[in-house]
């Protein structure tokens, strides 16, 4: 699909700052883009060089800087500060070459701007909520510039990434998440807004640290926490009432919690939860392409048993039971094995969310034992620990399957839980191997296998989106079951040939479209939507999608 524009619009040049005040106004700054006309009415002369710069120009000038940084940090650094000037020129750089620069602003990098967030920490984005707000988070929500907000992404950084407790170092993710909605799914910039609720942090080495820029106490647990977040909900409603918000990167006890408790009474939904699972079964939905056989004869094996582990296993046996499998049955299809062991039934020390999925079996020791006697047919990785798909355990599923899936998804990079190299050796070839960081295509034997990225940006913009564009109400499992659907439906025969289980990811606005779509319609069906249903749904939804050129401002 053909980039949309979106169409020019005739700015008042009475809402138009001038002079430095425009040139540092990241949302309306062209830079050395400025026409004649402009520089003269916005009192730019001389705050300029001379030469009229296009916007392709000014693209090929970031791209010659950005490929000669030394380090993937300190390309991570020099986008946030494009973005901080010139937000337009930001999100152009990033959409044309996205591939390039998915790894930068989003995982794995993140995961490293986040750790040192408090080092490199230049220009404040977002909001950040603390337990001195109580009371007052309404009024705080509205020093946010803008009051149009669609889409927030909140985290109280708990468990950031495979990297844990991080605090409000954690906003790197909101920030880059709400990046990911503007390049992916077309969604204003000035519609999103990334929130860190900071309710403490229980890592000492940065309550020790002098350049920590987080509250300096210990984590808010119990009836405390819960208040505080339902006084953030309410707010949320009051101040921002057709925004949908996103959970993310909560801790795992506090994550199933507060989705059970919030979904049926707002728009919200768990990317950790939900988006992953999403993505995660669109590709085994491709991978049944490859290995044939229907899912419901498949049995799968689950290093970690967390929010990604559980929500995958959920939607897999919403997804069985769609093909006839009775639940019982279906949930026996998903076995988990967390750092005791196989999580079997007979065990007393399991948390609430890990009892659907503690089937009766002897107990295991480790996935080694596990692999050998459940015999799955895919190993799904959602452990955050390096390494766990050892060679044992690899070729193990090469003996008992032609071609295993091998999901190896823990982020970012450093946490996987094997390589595309490994797994594509340790199979000699057969392997069908999905990351949640990117890896490069590995040759063997003259062959080249191209590693899927099982990445949650090819779901969650466009779930997003579909609710914005329809103003739904709720955000359900079927949402994200179907977007599974039609993301599976858009892999190619060329994709699978080259052992991609994902399209290209130079193809995600088709993607996000095509699944905002899908969202909408059931958001419709199922009476959730709030705006007048269009005529032609997918075309609604294009026109709406921002894509970043620059505007006449007169």
């Amino acid at each position: 699909m053909a980039a949309k524009r979106r169409k020019h619009i005739r700015m008042s040049t009475t809402s138009v700052p001038t002079g430095v005040d425009l040139l540092q106004t990241a949302g309306l700054n062209k830079g050395p883009g400025f026409p004649l006309e402009e520089r003269e009415l916005f009192r730019l002369r001389g705050l300029l060089p001379p030469q009229l710069c296009t916007i392709e120009k000014q693209v090929l000038r970031v791209m010659n800087n950005f490929r000669r940084m030394l380090t993937d940090l300190d390309r991570y650094l020099y986008l946030i500060a494009l973005q901080d000037r010139n937000e337009t020129l930001f999100y152009r750089v990033v959409l044309e070459y996205l591939e390039e620069m998915l790894p930068i602003i989003y995982t794995p990098t993140v995961g490293e701007a986040c750790q040192k967030y408090g080092h490199i920490f230049r220009r404040p984005r977002g909001l950040f909520i603390t337990l001195a707000d109580r009371g007052e988070i309404a009024d705080l929500l509205r020093n946010w510039p803008y009051v149009d907000v669609r889409i927030i992404v909140v985290t109280d950084g708990e468990r950031i990434l495979g990297l844990g407790d991080l605090g409000s170092n954690g906003m790197g993710i909101p920030v880059g998440k709400l990046s990911l909605y503007t390049a992916c799914a077309g969604v204003a910039p000035s519609q999103c807004l990334p929130i860190t609720l900071d309710v403490g942090t229980n890592t000492q080495s940065l309550l020790d640290d002098p350049l920590y820029i987080g509250t300096r106490e210990r984590r808010l647990r119990g009836e405390d926490f819960d208040s505080f977040i339902a006084e953030f909900f309410r707010a949320v409603r009051e101040v921002f009432p057709h925004a949908v918000i996103q959970f993310e990167d909560f801790g795992t006890n506090n994550a199933f919690r507060l989705l059970d408790y919030y979904r049926d009474k707002v728009s919200a939904f768990n990317d950790d939860i939900q988006g992953t699972a999403s993505v995660v079964l669109s590709g085994i939905y491709s991978s049944l392409r490859l290995t044939g056989g229907a899912l419901k004869d498949q049995r799968f094996l689950f290093l970690g048993a967390g929010e990604a582990g559980i929500g995958i296993a959920d939607l897999i046996t919403s997804a069985m039971i769609a093909e006839g499998l009775p639940e019982a049955e279906a949930r026996k299809r998903s076995w988990h094995v967390d750092s005791k062991g196989l999580v079997v039934k007979s065990r007393t020390d399991l948390a609430p969310h890990k009892l659907p999925y503690a089937h009766e079996h002897e107990p295991m020791p480790d996935l080694l034992a596990a692999v050998k006697a459940l015999k799955p047919t895919g190993i799904i990785g959602v452990s955050g620990q390096p390494g766990k798909f050892t060679q044992e355990i690899v070729e193990a599923m090469a003996e008992l399957n032609e071609r295993p899936l091998v999901f190896s998804l823990s982020n970012p990079t450093s946490k996987s839980e094997c390589t595309a190299e490994e797994a594509y050796t340790w199979t000699k070839g057969r392997a069908i191997f999905a990351s949640g960081s990117p890896f490069d295509p590995v040759t063997l034997d003259g062959v080249t296998h191209v590693p899927g990225q099982g990445n949650n940006a090819y779901v969650f913009p466009g779930v997003g989106l579909g609710i914005i564009a329809c103003e739904s109400s709720r955000v359900t499992d079927e949402m994200f079951f179907e977007a599974a659907k039609t993301l599976a439906g858009l892999v190619t025969e060329e994709d699978l040939a080259l052992g991609r289980v994902y399209p290209a990811m130079t193809r995600i606005r088709e993607v996000s479209a095509a699944i905002a779509t899908t969202v909408a319609e059931i958001a419709y069906e199922r009476g959730f939507a709030r705006r007048p249903k269009p005529e032609n749904m997918r075309e609604c939804i294009e026109s709406q999608m921002y894509y970043p050129e620059y505007e006449d401002y007169i």
